[in-house]
C-alpha cells in the first residue's frame, strides 16, 4: 500500500533521529514544578481549547476516542475521553507532560501536525513505534495570531474506528480555537466558546444527528434542524421513528457492519416529507459494541441545486439581451413577458435561427423560479434508447451499465425550475406518453424504481415542426399537443422583422469584434441595404455567423453578390453568396500568412492546420517569399501584422 508522502517524510526524518521503533514511551516527560511551570505558560491555550475539547470529546463519547491537546512544541499539556481508553494511554505514558514530538516518540498526528505544518491523520502502521499501532490520531496545529503554531489538537482513537470525517471535526474544532485568539476580553472569549460549540458539526453543509441504542435522538447540528424544521430542543429526546421509517433496519445494518452510505429515505419534517440521501455511521464502545449512529442527511434538492449551479445549469439570457423593436417583434416580447410568471406550459413554435431557447431563458428569468434551475433537453440529439432515462432517471441495476446508486433525470433535477424541451416533435411516441402522465400528475417513477417522486417543473417546449400537421400524420399525441400548446409563442423568421435586421448588424459587429479582438467598422449603407433584402433563410442564426465572416475578413474588399437571392422567391433557403475576386495562389498566399500569424510562426502546428507536412509548408513559404523569420516566438508581431493581415 503506497504511503502517505508526509508519512514517508516523518518515517525518514525518524530514522534520522534514530528514534528506538520498540520504545513504548516519550523519552522526555515533565514532572512536579517543571510540568507546572509548562502549564503555566501555555495557561491561555488551555483555558482556550478547554470547551473545545470537552465538546469535541461529547460528540464521540463512548465511542473509544480521547482528545489531546499540546503545545508548540509537542507537550501534552490536557486529555480528556473515556475511563478505559483513559486507563491504556496513561499506562504508555500519554500524560501531561509527555512530549509527543517526532523525536521523542516517533511518528504520530501531533509531532507530524507541527513538523508539516498542516492538518494530519495517522493510523496504525503508519506510526513509527510499534507500540502506538493499535491507534488512530488526527490531529491539527494551533496557530495564533502571528500565524505562528503554538499547539496542536487531536483525536485519538483505536484503530478500527479511523475515518475522514474525524480529522474534519478537529480542523472545525482548531479554527473555533483560533478564532478566540482574535478576541482581547476573557468575557468575549467565553461567549465565543460557548457559541463555536456548534461550530464542530455545524462546519458541515450536511444534517446531522446521533441516535442512541434505544432510538432517542441526542445530539443535532444546525443544518439538520433547518432541514427538517424543528428547534433542537424539540429534537433532542425525539423517538427517531416518529421522522424516518424503517429506522430498525438501518441500526441492524449499521451493527452488523454493513455499509449504509448515500441511501435515498424520506424524513417526515414539522411541515413536508424531505426528500434526502442518508448515511449511518456506528458509534462503538471499547468492545466494538454500537452503543449509536451518526446519521448524515443530505437534502436532494439542495443537492441538485449545488450540482445544477455547478455544472452551470441556470439561464444566462434574459429579455434585455432579445434585440428588435419592431411592431410585431415587440408585441411578442411583451406577450412572452406576461405568460413568463404563470406556471402554465409554454410551447414555442418558429423557424430554425429564431431564439427558441433564449427565450425560454427569458421566460424562466422574468418568472419567480428565476432562482431555480433551467435544464434543457434536445430530444432530437439523444438516441431514443436514452430519452427515457436521461428525462426520468433511473434506480442503481436498473439496466447493464447503470451508474451506482443510480442517477437524477431531468425532471428530478429541474424540480422547482424550468425544464426545457427542444425539438419536441422528434420525441418518440412512447415517451410521449409517459410525459404526458407526469404533466398531468406531477409525479413520476425512475427507470427501475417503486418509489412515486413528486417534482414540481414548469414545461416549456420548442419546435420547428408543425404540430397540428404531425398529429394528423399520427406522429404526434393530440392530448400531448394541447397539454403543451396552453400558451402557444410562435417565433417570426428574420425576414418579417426586416427593420430590426441593421440592429442586429450593428449589435452583433460589436459583439464579435470584441470577442475575437479585431476593430469594429461600420459597413457601407449600401451593403446594409442588401442585407436586409436577403431572406435570411437560418434567421438570426445565419445572421450572427455572417457577420463573424465579416469582422474576420475585409470587408471593404467583399462583393456581396445578393441579386439572385433577394430576386429568386424569399422562402427558398438559397445559400448567402460573397465572393473575392483574387488568384488562388493568392488566396493561399494570404491564408498561409494569417496562420503563421495565429500561431507566432509554429511551423508544426500551421502545417496541422493546413492539414499538409512541415516540408510542404517550407516550399509554399519558399514558393511565396514569404519572410517568416520574425513570427517563431514574435516579439514585433504588430509589425508582421501590419506587414501581412489585411
Amino acid at each position: 500500500m503506497t504511503q502517505k508522502p508526509y508519512i514517508e517524510r516523518s518515517h525518514e526524518r525518524c530514522k534520522k533521529m534514530g528514534v528506538d521503533y520498540t520504545r513504548v514511551y516519550s523519552s522526555k516527560i515533565l514532572k512536579d514544578a517543571e510540568l507546572q511551570k509548562k502549564l503555566e505558560e501555555n495557561s491561555e491555550l488551555i483555558i482556550t481549547a478547554g470547551p473545545f475539547m470537552e465538546q469535541l470529546y461529547n460528540f464521540v463519547k463512548g465511542s473509544g476516542f480521547l482528545a489531546i491537546l499540546t503545545d508548540g512544541e509537542g507537550c501534552i499539556l490536557n486529555v480528556t475521553g473515556d475511563e478505559d481508553v483513559l486507563d491504556i494511554a496513561f499506562r504508555l505514558e500519554m500524560v501531561p507532560g509527555a512530549y509527543m514530538n517526532e523525536e521523542h516518540i516517533g511518528t504520530n498526528a501531533m509531532g507530524t501536525a507541527l513538523e508539516e505544518g498542516y492538518p494530519v491523520q495517522v493510523s496504525e502502521e503508519e506510526h513509527y513505534i510499534l507500540a502506538y499501532h493499535r491507534w488512530t490520531c488526527s490531529a491539527a496545529p494551533i496557530r495564533n495570531l502571528k500565524g505562528e503554531i503554538i499547539g496542536t489538537l487531536d483525536l485519538t482513537g483505536h484503530s478500527s474506528l479511523v475515518h475522514s470525517h474525524t480529522l474534519g471535526m478537529v480542523v472545525a474544532a482548531v479554527n473555533a480555537i483560533e478564532e478566540m485568539f482574535k478576541n482581547n476580553e476573557i468575557n468575549n472569549k467565553l461567549v465565543v466558546a460557548r457559541t463555536s460549540i456548534e461550530t464542530i458539526i455545524d462546519s458541515i453543509a450536511n444534517g446531522i444527528f446521533t441516535v442512541g441504542q434505544k432510538g432517542y435522538i441526542k445530539t443535532v447540528n444546525k443544518a439538520a434542524e433547518e432541514m427538517l424544521g424543528y428547534t433542537q430542543e424539540e429534537m433532542v429526546g425525539m423517538k427517531i421513528n416518529y421522522i424516518l421509517e424503517g429506522w430498525r433496519g438501518i441500526q441492524d445494518s449499521v451493527a452488523r457492519n454493513i455499509s449504509y452510505l448515500e441511501e435515498e429515505a424520506y424524513l417526515k419534517g414539522k411541515k413536508e416529507k424531505i426528500h434526502c440521501i442518508l448515511s449511518g455511521y456506528p458509534i462503538l464502545d471499547n468492545a466494538g459494541i454500537t452503543q449509536g449512529v451518526v446519521c448524515v442527511i443530505k437534502e436532494v434538492k439542495k443537492a441538485k441545486k449545488l450540482a445544477n449551479k455547478m455544472l452551470g445549469k441556470q439561464a444566462v439570457y434574459t429579455f434585455d439581451n432579445i434585440i428588435g423593436r419592431s411592431e410585431r417583434f415587440l408585441k411578442i416580447l411583451n406577450y412572452a413577458k406576461k405568460i413568463a410568471n404563470s406556471p402554465s406550459t409554454v410551447l414555442i413554435t418558429g423557424e430554425s435561427g429564431t431564439g427558441k431557447e433564449v427565450f425560454a431563458q427569458s421566460i424562466h428569468n422574468y418568472s419567480s423560479r428565476r432562482d431555480e434551475p433551467f435544464i434543457a433537453l434536445n430530444c432530437g440529439a439523444l438516441p431514443r434508447n436514452l430519452i427515457e432515462s436521461e428525462l426520468f432517471g433511473y434506480d442503481e441495476g436498473a439496466f447493464t451499465g447503470a451508474k451506482r446508486g443510480g442517477q437524477f433525470g431531468k425532471f428530478e433535477l429541474a424540480d422547482g425550475g424550468t425544464l426545457f424541451l427542444d425539438e419536441i416533435g422528434e420525441m418518440p411516441l412512447d415517451m410521449q406518453v409517459r410525459l404526458l402522465r407526469v404533466l398531468e400528475e406531477g409525479t413520476l417513477f425512475r427507470i427501475g424504481g417503486n418509489k412515486e417522486i413528486a417534482v414540481d417543473v414548469r414545461i416549456i417546449a420548442a419546435t420547428n415542426k408543425d404540430l397540428k400537421k404531425e398529429v394528423e400524420k399520427g406522429t404526434f399525441r393530440k392530448d400531448l399537443f394541447y397539454r403543451l400548446n396552453v400558451l402557444p409563442l410562435k417565433l417570426l423568421p428574420l425576414r418579417e422583422r426586416k427593420d430590426d435586421i441593421p440592429l442586429l448588424i450593428d449589435f452583433f459587429m460589436t459583439v464579435k469584434a470584441l470577442r475575437l479582438g479585431k476593430t469594429s467598422a461600420n459597413l457601407p449603407s449600401h451593403m446594409i441595404q442588401r442585407l436586409v433584402e436577403y431572406p435570411w433563410p437560418g434567421n438570426v442564426r445565419e445572421l450572427e455567423n455572417k457577420v463573424e465572416h465579416i469582422i474576420n475578413t475585409d470587408n471593404s474588399s467583399l462583393i456581396w453578390d445578393l441579386s439572385e437571392q433577394t430576386a429568386s422567391n424569399t422562402t427558398t433557403h438559397n445559400q448567402f453568396n460573397c465572393f473575392q475576386e483574387e488568384k488562388l495562389e493568392d488566396v493561399e498566399k494570404r491564408h498561409i500568412i494569417n496562420l503563421l500569424i495565429k500561431y507566432d510562426g509554429n511551423i508544426t502546428t500551421v502545417a496541422e492546420a493546413l492539414g499538409i507536412g512541415r516540408n510542404t509548408l517550407y516550399r509554399k513559404i519558399s514558393k511565396y517569399k514569404i519572410d517568416c523569420s520574425n513570427l517563431e516566438h514574435c516579439s514585433n508581431m504588430e509589425q508582421c501584422k501590419n506587414q501581412y493581415l489585411f
